[in-house]
């Protein structure tokens, strides 16, 4: 029936036998409705019943700041590494109480502190939406076929959300081939309840960062409430008593960030050739500058803390992607695929119809992008304060219009965690805030050129440092009710307000809105129109025997728990706490090796051979930090709280035989928490923990 078979069919093979050769059998981020059942059966000879996954999906929590967790108890409490809630460690500390340096106990739900902008989601529903889309973008032009596919899509969250009353997220997969509808129950009165010290927490500093042995207590909990009182919750993971074997099955249940593994060759040059580039040398300024304010003395270090590391940690992520962008034999093999699926498209004369060249226009689409890049990235408003007045100021505008006509991030179901995130009462510093804006200005002033039209309203032909002083100085943003009224009073009172920072935001906004308008429709739109007749023609040659690329969403990820070989040697499959006190020793408690006081002192109390870091061959990447691990009972036995240096490629390929994902296991959790923190309250509420 289709024309050229006999051609098609032996290019199908070529595509199969390229993938399987570069396909590893525990690779994947899998979303729970497309599990590879067959190859956990074959393997493992494990299949999770239905009841195990909705368990399991209902159990997982993702975090407003990026990263994963698990509900552990029915009275709310939430379990995840100590980096995910780092950014508000520091904003509930103050010059007296560093919480984020020497940790936080809370003996009962008096003492439980608020977190100040932390949301918590748990997906409730999945919904495909693929036909609903389709249907409204058919037999339409491009940039047409975008509108219309944003307007259905909007259109869709904001009936969902009136609905269910839930968080509702549209969902694209496979670039562009499926689209979901996520609905999230959110929690919003979230409370720390425990936090070791940074320096165990992190223990090696980072220098041992995505490095392989680890001796890392990378967890904190904190406990969800509703309506002033904690949540009783259904579905949470039971603590496992048995420990962790090798070659033992283990899952991740998590929400990793976004992957490049099913780009375009033409994608995968530029980000080789361009962002990644300008994304590395933009991260190691930032990271220079707030190292030089932290300098000023104790408080600017404190406040500048959790930035630095968040920033140091997402540029390694980015030098290893790098290194898998500059590696020709990664690069061959993204064109080696490719290649082979375009021949299988140019020899069946009825798909290359349908289809066209989506390759030729994804180049094209990349070449305009390339055009208006300094524009995207620079005409920008950088820094708390003044990204805060620009979200306030597209709030106030925005929400005049349409639902389907608004930029995106301003939708209805939007606005709900906009207005939380704008309203939080966490603090701002308006010296590191003047400090980031005067560098920011001298940047954007290097990059677009005195000339351009953005710079002139930005510096008003004074100096970075002048006008950084004069507008941050000047503004009351960083007075939450002060943001309230604005917010409150709409457009027309951020016009009446004097000011300079609103006043700043309310010039550029005209600009701003051009470039993100332009990106959201002849970039992303135009990329994603072209991306669906790719993702048409590879279900047609695979059909969904393979796993889309991640994007911040639940996701099931699987492997045994095993060693590796590098550097000559193996590499054990777990650590134990004999360790941590070698490395101690062995350092001398030099400040990355060092140990809290309480370590030294309750040492003897310990059972050393207790596991503390293992490792699995599970897919994981950044976002994932905080999932839970979970073995074939459902019971928790660890967090993810890093991949090995190898794995830092995943951003693009995985490899079985080398990528690691790193573990904190909760048998150590146990055992200090027992042992050096007496956290007899906390260990009791624990399902499955009894101590005495």
């Amino acid at each position: 029936m289709i024309s050229g078979f006999r051609q098609y069919f032996t290019a199908v093979i070529v595509i199969f036998l390229l993938s399987i050769s570069h396909t590893y059998a525990d690779e994947g981020m899998w979303t729970f409705d497309n599990l590879p059942l067959k190859t956990l059966e074959s393997r493992y000879g494990f299949i999770p019943t239905k009841a195990w996954l909705d368990h399991v999906r209902l159990s997982s929590v993702r975090f407003s700041d990026g990263g994963s967790g698990s509900f552990i108890s029915p009275k709310g409490l939430i379990i995840t590494n100590h980096h995910v809630v780092t950014a508000q460690l520091q904003k509930i500390s103050t010059a007296e109480h560093n919480y984020l340096r020497d940790g936080f106990y809370a003996k009962s739900l008096a003492e439980e502190i608020k977190c100040p902008d932390l949301e918590l989601n748990v997906l409730y529903d999945m919904k495909n939406i693929t036909d609903l889309v389709r249907k409204a973008e058919k037999g339409l032009p491009e940039a047409e076929a975008a509108v219309a596919r944003k307007k259905a899509l909007t259109l869709a969250a904001k009936k969902n959300m009136d609905k269910t009353g839930m968080r509702s997220d549209v969902v694209t997969l496979y670039q562009g081939g499926e689209y979901w509808l996520y609905s999230y129950k959110k929690y919003r009165d979230i409370r720390l309840v425990f936090a070791p010290e940074e320096q165990i927490a992190f223990f090696g500093g980072d220098y041992d960062n995505f490095t392989y042995p680890r001796y890392c207590l990378d967890f904190s909990i904190v406990r969800a409430y509703e309506n002033g009182k904690p949540a009783v919750i259904k579905d949470y993971l039971k603590i496992s008593t048995a420990p962790i074997k090798e070659n033992e099955l283990v899952f991740i249940s998590g929400h990793p960030g976004n992957t490049n593994r099913q780009i375009t060759y033409s994608e995968f040059l530029l980000n080789r050739d361009l962002k990644y580039p300008e994304w590395i040398k933009n991260h190691k300024r930032k990271i220079a500058l707030l190292m030089e304010y932290s300098k000023k003395g104790i408080e600017q270090a404190r406040r500048a803390e959790a930035d630095i590391r968040s920033l140091s940690n997402t540029l390694k992520n980015l030098e290893g992607a790098y290194r898998g962008l500059t590696d020709k034999r990664v690069a061959e093999d993204f064109l080696a695929k490719e290649t082979a699926l375009r021949k299988a498209v140019e020899e069946n004369p009825e798909l290359k119809k349908e289809i066209g060249d989506p390759w030729g226009a994804i180049e094209k689409i990349n070449e305009e992008y390339k055009k208006n890049f300094k524009k995207i990235n620079y005409r920008i408003l950088d820094g708390e304060l003044p990204g805060t007045a620009m979200i306030l100021t597209f709030y106030c505008q925005e929400i005049k219009k349409p639902d389907g006509e608004r930029m995106e991030g301003y939708h209805e179901t939007d606005i709900d965690s906009l207005k939380f995130s704008l309203l939080s009462p966490a603090p701002f510093y308006k010296d590191k805030e003047e400090y980031i804006f005067k560098d920011s200005l001298r940047q954007i002033s290097e990059q677009l050129g005195p000339d351009d039209e953005f710079v002139k309203i930005l510096l008003e032909g004074k100096t970075p440092e002048a006008r950084a002083k004069e507008i941050i100085e000047g503004t009351r943003l960083d007075d939450l009710l002060y943001r309230k009224l604005l917010l409150e009073g709409g457009e027309a009172a951020l016009k009446k307000s004097n000011d300079p920072l609103v006043q700043l935001a309310l010039k550029l906004a005209p600009m701003r809105r051009e470039v993100k308008k332009w990106k959201e429709l002849n970039y992303t739109g135009n990329l994603v129109t072209a991306s669906q007749k790719i993702a048409k023609a590879k279900f047609l040659l695979y059909g969904k025997a393979t796993y889309p690329d991640a994007t911040y969403t639940l996701r099931l990820s699987f492997g045994p728990v095993t060693g590796y070989e590098y550097n000559g040697t193996m590499a054990p499959y777990k650590t134990t706490l004999y360790g941590l006190y070698d490395r101690y020793y062995s350092f001398e408690g030099r400040s990355e090796w060092n140990l809290p006081e309480r370590y030294i002192k309750n040492a003897e109390k310990l059972n050393l051979s207790t596991t503390f870091n293992f490792i699995s061959t599970a897919d994981v990447v950044g976002g994932n930090s905080g999932s839970p691990v979970i073995n074939k009972n459902g019971e928790l036995v660890g967090l993810i709280f890093d991949g090995n240096i190898e794995s830092l490629l995943g951003d693009l390929i995985y490899d079985e035989a080398t990528n690691r994902a790193v573990i904190v296991s909760t048998d150590v959790i146990i055992e200090t928490l027992g042992k050096i923190y007496g956290a007899k309250e906390l260990l009791n509420e624990l399902s499955g923990i009894v101590y005495k």
